[in-house]
């Protein structure tokens, strides 16, 4: 019995308890999912619930009085073992162990699917993260934001929502002229302006424009006026900085649905049109020759200018109209990632939220990440030879590989600060956290293997009630937990919270690997419980297979 299936059961023995008479109490007031949870003492049982605590009042009636009335019915329910009435109303159920190992066949018959829930259907997400200036490499700060944007994506398409994962180009305003700038002075032979950007990348990128151009029969950039020099350099330099970034980001397995670029908003008058949406509610207004927006009625510290007085669009115009651009693209919600840099930046972006007439927190919602800093010999890693002053995706994943460098970037929430060892994730050992899940399904693969050896098949039938040992219990418990992690994880935008499951999956396996066989002793017969056993090593492998894959982290056969 999966917890969904119990969580049907206790409703259903609401109801018919309600409809029997024994419970007066009205049926719109059973909840439409019963929570179901572990308790944290296994000795108290498999499953928990407080629904007897919520809904007693109601009922007119003592929480404990309640909660004996409904044990009376779920006693009667096939598969549940006994009831225990505990504290002030807790329900606690221990399941028979045939009920218990049918999950064992329910994952491994669910295959990929299981995990899969429909928490978030019916819900248009726009997903923006990295959205990295174009003017260098992905930095350790983009390469989290790619981890973790990637991993909730999948983790929300898994809970039934409609998910588009955006990349925002800042490809409107200084910071293009400057790198332009930079290019050109690289080129020819000059220091960088002291504004500009360094690093060996900016002298690649040079090279490559004067060598295309050249290629194309062109002129060399550099033999023309500074100033034209200056536009053929922004204009191939951009793209090929662009195309890096995006293989990078396509090499980390990080893949994107739309690549959005600042500037089609100002060429395409999305900003005009954005503002005088604004205005026709009432929400713009203007003083000493610029145009405002009325944040401060939305709790903001001060109004924001939209228009400068100078007629040139301000930044936030351009977040502005890319909001509405999201939204009239049908998103339900906007999620931001966005570096720690940003967090003053909230209050406008709420406020701008509302003055849409739209609710923050639903329709944006706005996660802030905090730094990465990386550790090698107990010391900080400071400078990449290719970036000159910052260390990049490609600085750790040519160190660590791409698996260690995404499980590592994911599994700690991303409002904490994140040190990551880089000598840790390099090494074969339990202590390094992926090596650790990882190892178990190549672990629950190796068994496969050698029970097949042996003549243990699962078409040999299944016999849950085999599964009958602590040990199997114990894993069971986690292996049903896992599709509430997945939808947690989705609805709380943590997918930390998978990572760290998946973890505890892996103990619990481990543990039980030591204690259970799935192949007989020597020349001993293969019996029920080993067959069991081998269906349950599966769904192990399931269930790892399927957490990894969401984490965009491979599972391997062997190691």
């Amino acid at each position: 019995m999966t917890p969904e299936e119990l969580a049907l059961a206790i409703r259903g023995a609401l109801l018919d308890s309600i409809g029997s008479g024994v419970l007066a109490l009205d049926p719109e007031a059973v909840p439409e999912t019963v929570k179901v949870e572990r308790p944290r003492n296994r000795d108290h049982g498999d499953w928990a619930t407080n629904v007897a605590m919520q809904l007693a009042k109601r009922a007119g009636l003592a929480p404990r009085a309640f909660a004996e009335i409904l044990a009376e019915a779920l006693r009667l329910v096939e598969g549940i073992d006994s009831i225990e009435i505990a504290g002030p109303g807790f329900i606690n159920i221990r399941l028979g162990a045939a009920s218990a190992g049918e999950l064992a066949r329910t994952i491994v018959q669910a295959a990929d699917s299981y995990g899969s829930n429909s928490s978030l259907a019916g819900t248009s997400i726009n997903l923006e993260y990295v959205s990295a200036n174009p003017t260098g490499p992905v930095h350790l700060g983009g390469a989290r934001w790619a981890a973790v944007g990637d991993s909730l994506a999948r983790l929300m398409t898994a809970s039934g929502a409609k998910v588009t994962r955006e990349y925002y180009f800042n490809d409107h305003g200084s910071q293009i002229d400057r790198f332009a700038k930079s290019l050109y002075a690289r080129a020819m032979g000059r220091e960088a302006p002291e504004d500009g950007y360094g690093g060996q990348y900016i002298a690649d990128i040079a090279e490559k424009v004067r060598h295309d151009a050249l290629q194309a029969g062109e002129a060399d950039p550099i033999t023309l006026p500074e100033d034209e020099a200056v536009e053929a350099f922004r204009a191939r330099g951009v793209e090929l900085m662009f195309g890096e970034i995006k293989e990078r980001l396509r090499d980390f397995r990080s893949e994107f649905d739309v690549f959005f670029h600042e500037d089609s908003l100002h060429e395409s008058g999305a900003v005009a049109r954005a503002i005088d949406t604004l205005r026709e509610r009432g929400e713009v207004f203007d003083e000493d020759g610029a145009v405002w927006l009325r944040t401060t009625s939305y709790g903001d510290d001060k109004d924001r200018v939209l228009i400068k007085s100078d007629g040139q669009a301000a930044y936030f115009a351009g977040d502005v109209a890319y909001y509405l651009d999201k939204r009239n693209r049908g998103a339900d919600s906007a999620i931001y990632l966005l570096g720690a840099d940003h967090h003053g930046y909230i209050g406008r972006m709420m406020a701008m939220c509302q003055a849409f007439g739209d609710t923050p927190g639903v329709n944006m919602q706005i996660l802030i990440g905090q730094m990465v800093n990386l550790l090698k010999n107990g010391a900080p890693v400071r400078m990449s030879k290719r970036a000159g002053t910052i260390v990049t995706l490609d600085d750790l994943v040519d160190v660590v590989g791409v698996d260690a460098a995404r499980y590592a970037l994911v599994r700690v929430s991303m409002d904490s600060n994140l040190d990551i060892d880089l000598d840790l994730l390099a090494s074969h050992t339990n202590e390094n956290p992926v090596y650790y899940v990882q190892y178990a399904h190549a672990r629950t693969r190796n068994v496969a293997r050698n029970a097949a050896e042996h003549g243990v098949n699962r078409d040999a039938g299944f016999d849950p009630a085999a599964l009958d040992t602590p040990a199997d219990a114990e894993l069971l418990g986690v292996l049903a937990g896992f599709p509430a992690q997945v939808a947690q994880a989705a609805e709380l935008r943590e997918p930390h919270r998978l990572a760290r499951y998946l973890e505890q999956l892996a103990s619990a396996y481990h543990a039980w690997y030591g204690q259970c066989r799935v192949t007989p002793r020597g020349d001993d017969p293969v019996e029920p419980g080993h067959v069991a056993r081998l269906w349950l090593n599966d769904a192990v492998t399931q269930v790892l297979h399927t957490g990894l894959g969401l984490l965009g982290v491979s599972a391997p056969e062997r190691m």
